[in-house]
């Protein structure tokens, strides 16, 4: 085998790998492959056409999520949900892409109502000046963006201003879920679910949550952002089956 071809044959490893991963992982979050399954190397290689390493690699990665198990003389047995890396972005972005949607944006929904509104509060107590003065200008840019349609790089905002409140109010356990956060509120623009243009009730309370920051009241920013979440969970909570336009939050 020549340099070249050894070359493409280990730059096309990581897309096949990939196109694995991705394959399986959504079917087994799906429900397509049912708890207790198993699934064996060598049948997945014929039905991928893939080598033995890129089959290997696949799996491992899905055995790191705890998707699947590794039984002696057995192969990789599928798990219950409840063993799952439920937090990990990858398995939060299958359950998004499968018919398990809607009670995946419930559940990440109400962890976030749990854990925003405090960290909003955290940030009050916590963020420094740059941080304070970084979340109103990304509520300000927020604002201009959506009232322009300008719904990529609105989300783009979007997700830096939570991720910033996350960050800025010193509860690691909080900031551990950020790319938690930058994967739902993405998945629900990949998915359609988010108005075409930003309401405006939303934007105002983006801008309150910044400026009760900035102000150092860690009240009135748990306030803010509970209000903020709320409303997400009630418009996803009476949302018809399949999604429905909800607030940007």
């Amino acid at each position: 085998m020549s340099e070249a071809t050894r070359g493409a044959a280990r730059a096309a490893a990581p897309v096949l790998h990939d196109a694995v991963l991705n394959a399986l992982g959504l079917e087994i979050t799906s429900g397509r492959h049912a708890p207790g399954e198993a699934l064996t190397l060598e049948q997945l290689q014929q039905r991928f056409g893939v080598s033995r390493t890129v089959m290997r690699e696949a799996m491992r990665l899905l055995e790191s999520l705890n998707l699947v198990h590794s039984r002696r003389r057995v192969g990789l047995v599928v798990q219950p949900m409840h063993r799952w890396r439920v937090l990990d972005p990858r398995v939060i972005r299958w359950r998004l892409d499968g018919p398990g949607r809607d009670d995946q944006l419930r559940t990440l929904t109400e962890l976030r109502v749990a854990v925003e509104p405090l960290a909003a509060a955290g940030a009050a107590r916590h963020a420094t000046a740059a941080e304070r003065e970084r979340l109103r200008s990304l509520a300000a840019q927020m604002r201009q963006l959506g009232e322009a349609g300008e719904l990529e790089a609105f989300l783009r905002a979007d997700v830096e201003f939570h991720a910033l409140l996350l960050q800025a109010c010193l509860n690691e356990m909080f900031t551990a879920l950020t790319s938690v956060i930058a994967e739902v509120l993405a998945g629900r623009t990949e998915h359609g679910l988010m108005p075409r243009s930003p309401r405006s009730v939303a934007l105002d309370l983006h801008e309150q949550v910044a400026r009760c920051v900035a102000a150092g009241d860690a009240h009135g920013a748990e306030t803010a952002m509970r209000e903020l979440v709320d409303e997400v969970r009630h418009a996803i909570g009476t949302a018809p089956a399949g999604g429905a336009e909800s607030e940007p939050a």
